[in-house]
């Protein structure tokens, strides 16, 4: 079997990121930020996301006005009337949590329904406290091996599905079951309570993983594998 991985050069490990100017800049006000990355798109577990950070905020009132959580959600497929329709889905439940929780001042949920540069999207991996990736199916799902990649500063906190192919390399994330409101919430909560110690312990495991499984050792496999094919192929030499 092989998993896809990223480049360990398509991050810029020694820039870091003001988070309050980040925040500024895109209108949040916020102490604690969590971050997702995805295609709206059934299988990226969207809705289910936002019900736990709902659950979270519920269990945990004293979050509100610290916590934000950020949806980066690239349009998929919206010339077919059941994508576009997902997409006014999730913005009408990012609205629907927002009005039971927010201030003046401040939204639990901030959903941003556009395409956006790698360069943009990596500004909000280095200053999130935690990244959530709640895929119902899926293959390697990149998008953890991206946060973990562009957190040179040793911190963050991973929250991954166990239905990833990362999952199984990611051991060091906080494995969720993504269909589990309670326990994606729990995690939300234990992400954000984890002591510094052991934030740097589990992203250094994780970047050692992502470090190790590279762009490049995927490409040596994947040509090991053609190979092994093509030599089990009968009259082949």
């Amino acid at each position: 079997e092989i998993g896809i991985a990223v480049s360990p050069e398509e991050t810029e490990p020694g820039k870091t990121v003001d988070k309050n100017v980040l925040l500024k800049e895109q209108g949040i006000k916020a102490e604690f930020l969590g971050v997702g990355v995805d295609r709206v798109d059934y299988t990226k577990g969207i809705m289910e996301r936002f019900h736990s950070v709902e659950r979270f905020f519920e269990k945990y009132p004293e979050y509100r006005e610290r916590f934000t959580f950020v949806e980066i959600g690239a349009p998929s497929r919206t010339l077919l009337k059941r994508y576009h329709d997902l997409c006014s889905e999730v913005s009408e439940e990012t609205d629907r949590i927002n009005w039971k929780f927010q201030t003046r001042d401040w939204k639990p949920i901030v959903f941003f329904n556009r395409h956006h540069s790698h360069k943009e999207i990596e500004q909000f991996y280095k200053a999130a406290e935690l990244c959530i990736v709640t895929s119902l199916h899926d293959g390697m799902n990149l998008v953890a091996k991206e946060f973990v990649a562009s957190r040179s500063d040793g911190r963050g906190v991973l929250i991954l599905s166990c239905f990833t192919g990362a999952s199984r390399e990611m051991k060091d994330a906080l494995i969720i079951n993504p269909y589990d409101t309670e326990q994606t919430a729990e995690a939300i909560y234990f992400a954000l309570e984890m002591a510094d110690e052991e934030k740097r312990f589990r992203m250094g495991r994780l970047r050692r993983a992502v470090r190790e499984n590279n762009v490049y050792r995927w490409g040596g496999r994947l040509i090991g594998a053609l190979a092994d094919l093509r030599m089990n192929v009968p009259g082949q030499v």
